[in-house]
């Protein structure tokens, strides 16, 4: 199996190599408009098996740059 050397990003349905700067913008973009669509529409799913560190970021990213409240985890199982 062969590892990934460089970034992928779908266009037209297919995946093509893209530079970093181009991912990580279309991801910020992505995540901009999540944002834009209000706080229902993005939510975190955290694993209680990371660490407690791991977690804390994950609900803050979610609260503070999200701005929604939709964390959850699997600590039910």
């Amino acid at each position: 199996m062969e590892r990934l050397t460089e970034p992928l990003v779908r266009e037209g349905g297919k995946l093509r190599p893209a530079t970093w700067d181009e991912a990580l913008t279309r991801a910020a973009a992505g995540f901009e408009a999540a944002r834009s669509r209000g706080p229902h529409a993005f939510g975190m799913f955290s694993c209680s098996k990371q660490t407690n560190e791991m977690n804390f970021i994950a609900q803050k990213f979610t609260r503070a740059v999200m701005h929604s409240n939709n964390v959850d985890s699997c600590n039910r199982t």
